[in-house]
C-alpha cells in the first residue's frame, strides 16, 4: 500500500467538512474529489478503497492513461485548464471545471452537439482578478451566462473558482462568497448550476463555510509534491 494512512486522513478531512456545513449553515452536500495528479494509479485505486469515488486530474494527457489503467469505476473530474483543439477530451470527465473561455464554451458545444450528448461543466470564475488565472471576471458573467443558453451541447452545472494562494482569511471569504453569487447569476439566467467547487488542501474548510459543494484536495491525503509538479489547480 502506497498511502497507509489514506483511510485516516479521508475522515479527518470529512469530519472538518461536516464541521464546516454545521458552521456555514447552507447545509449542503459535499464531494471530496481526490486530485491525483503526478501520482500514478495506484492512488486512484487507494482513494476508491478509502471511500472516496471522485477523482480529480489537472491534464488531459495524465489522466487518460491512469483512466485506461483503472477498473474501478471512479469518477473522472477535470480540474486544471482545457486547451480548446483538446475540447474532445471533456467527454472523457464527468465534469469540467475549468470552462475558462468563450471559445473552448464553442469548441465543447461543438464536439456535445457532434456525438448528441451534452458535455457538463462549470464555469470558472476569477473572482480575485489575479492575472495568473484563467477564467471570467465577475462583471463579464451576466452576459456569457444568457451567451451559455445558446450552447445545447454542454450543460453548465455551477462555478468553479480557486483564491489566492497566499491569500488570508477575509479574502478567502471574500473570494468564495463572489463565486457563490456567481453561481447565483448563472441560476438567474436559467443554468442549472447547482455546484460550487471551490476550496483546496489549505482553504476548503472556509470554501465549504461558504456554500462549497465540491472541494478539491490533494496534498492532504497522498502528501506533497515537488514544486515542478504543482500548477494550475494545485490542491
Amino acid at each position: 500500500m502506497q498511502f497507509p494512512e489514506l483511510s485516516e486522513r479521508v475522515a479527518e478531512v470529512r469530519g472538518r467538512i461536516a464541521a464546516a456545513v454545521a458552521r456555514g449553515g447552507h447545509a449542503q452536500q459535499v464531494t471530496l474529489i481526490a486530485v491525483t495528479k503526478t501520482f500514478g494509479a495506484d492512488a486512484v485505486r487507494e482513494a476508491w478503497g478509502a471511500g472516496v469515488h471522485d477523482v480529480g486530474e489537472n491534464r488531459v494527457q495524465e489522466a487518460l492513461p491512469k483512466m485506461a489503467a483503472v477498473t474501478d469505476p471512479v469518477r473522472w473530474h477535470l480540474i486544471g485548464h482545457l486547451q480548446r483543439n483538446k475540447a474532445k477530451a471533456a467527454e472523457s470527465f464527468v465534469l469540467v471545471h475549468s470552462l475558462d473561455s468563450a471559445r473552448l464554451a464553442d469548441a465543447i458545444h461543438e464536439r456535445g452537439q457532434a456525438r448528441g450528448r451534452p458535455a457538463d461543466v462549470l464555469v470558472q470564475v476569477n473572482v480575485a482578478g489575479e492575472a495568473t488565472k484563467f477564467g471570467w471576471s465577475p462583471s463579464e458573467l451576466e452576459a456569457e451566462a444568457e451567451r451559455l443558453k445558446g450552447l445545447g451541447g454542454l450543460r453548465v452545472q455551477g462555478v468553479m473558482t480557486m483564491a489566492p494562494l497566499d491569500a488570508g482569511e477575509a479574502l478567502l471569504h471574500r473570494t468564495f462568497t463572489g463565486a457563490r453569487q456567481a453561481r447565483d447569476v448563472l441560476r438567474a439566467a436559467g443554468h442549472p448550476a447547482a455546484e460550487l467547487s471551490m476550496g483546496m488542501s489549505n482553504d476548503y474548510e472556509i470554501a465549504v463555510e461558504e456554500g462549497a459543494t465540491m472541494v478539491r484536495v490533494g496534498t492532504l491525503l497522498f502528501g506533497g509534491r515537488t514544486p515542478a509538479a504543482a500548477g494550475h489547480g494545485d490542491a
